[in-house]
């Protein structure tokens, strides 16, 4: 079970970024995949989720400047996002799980321990 994030990068405020994770096929019919981040010092989050019928939600910090998608025939997760902000800055994990505790872990749930992630890349964001 391997998801493989794409390099994150750097930007300044105001601009945008596409993550994107390569997955099984199995996974993206089968699982919730969602984004994750990690701040310095915070623990990780959700940021967005999406399931195999397309149903996607966002955490209130990036409501209307995210997008989840996904492509099935190359087997890959995305994440849109734009006006980014300096509070935007973290590491971002692709993951796959189970869809219940994967959109609870939206309204503080600890996820930890489930499903599968990737490496992470790094996301920055200058003022």
């Amino acid at each position: 079970v391997q998801l493989v994030e794409s390099a994150g990068g750097s930007v300044q405020s105001g601009g945008s970024l596409r993550l994107s994770c390569t997955a099984s096929r199995y996974m993206l019919r089968s699982y919730c995949m969602g984004w994750f981040r990690r701040a310095p010092g915070k623990r990780r989050v959700a940021v967005a989720i999406i399931d195999e019928y397309d149903t996607a939600n966002y955490g209130d910090f990036v409501l209307g400047r995210a997008t989840i998608s996904h492509e099935l025939n190359t087997n890959t997760l995305y994440l849109q996002m734009n006006n980014l902000k300096p509070e935007d800055t973290a590491m971002y994990y692709c993951a796959a799980g189970p869809c219940q505790e994967m959109r609870s872990s939206l309204s503080g749930f600890n996820y930890e321990g489930y499903g599968s992630w990737g490496q992470g890349t790094q996301v920055s964001v200058s003022s």
